[in-house]
């Protein structure tokens, strides 16, 4: 049966894992956005803290709010494909369970993949509790050239039309780290409309990253990307 895609829905996948200190405030950026016309797909990844309840209060408060539990913790690869097939909306978006978005960022990211006729977009983002803000090096080269170098894109702040994401076939499974960075060097690579907006619509926990804490095997998987080849 084919699945009735709703032409205005934003459908924003974040997969949770251990993160109960953090998820209210992820959870609420979202409920909170000025654009409503969206859904919150929680993928709870076997958490052993408190955050699968956090999840489904939420869940039964709010009727745009969709919890699917994973027997086992599976990653983050798995999680978000399972959460982009339950997902109804026109547009994917990303969120990450210890980050919160700007509460306009999602009409404003509608706005410029509609007026630029974009297939996704991205933006830069505040690093929390600092001053810094990412990327600050992609605008003085074509993204092309950028993505051979080094992931110029914030996982969480990515905005992509549904039938793209699809005719890429989701995120590489095999790539347990840098999933994102993988899907985004090929849609670069195909030729796909895609900007980063220069504001920052997001604000990324660096304490958590997971690209800090695995950093050997995000730059092992990172560098099967910019090598256009599979890991092992």
């Amino acid at each position: 049966m084919l699945k009735m895609i709703n032409e205005n829905l934003v459908s924003v996948v974040m997969s949770v894992y251990n993160s109960e200190q953090t998820i209210k405030m992820s959870i609420e950026s979202i409920l909170n956005q000025t654009y409503k016309d969206i859904e919150l797909i929680i993928i709870e990844d076997g958490s052993s803290d408190n955050t699968p309840f956090i999840c489904k209060e939420y869940e039964k408060e709010y009727e745009n709010v969709f919890v699917y539990s994973n027997n086992k913790n599976i990653g983050l690869t798995k999680s978000l494909n399972i959460g982009i097939k339950k997902s109804k909306g026109k547009f994917i978006a990303r969120q990450d369970a210890d980050d919160f978005s700007e509460l306009h960022r999602i009409k404003t990211q509608i706005e410029v993949m509609t007026s630029d006729n974009l297939d996704a977009v991205s933006s830069r983002a505040r690093v929390i509790n600092s001053k810094k803000v990412i990327p600050n090096y992609s605008y003085y080269l074509p993204l092309r050239y950028v993505v051979k170098i080094k992931n110029p894109f914030i996982h969480g702040t990515l905005l992509i039309k549904r039938n793209i994401i699809d005719k890429a076939g989701l995120y590489n499974e095999k790539f347990y780290y840098s999933q994102d960075y993988k899907l985004m060097y090929d849609l670069v690579s195909r030729k796909h409309k895609i900007k980063i907006i220069k504001e920052p619509l997001y604000n990324l926990n660096m304490t958590n990253n997971i690209s800090n804490i695995n950093s050997q095997e995000q730059k092992y998987y990172a560098d099967c990307v910019k090598k256009n080849i599979e890991p092992k």
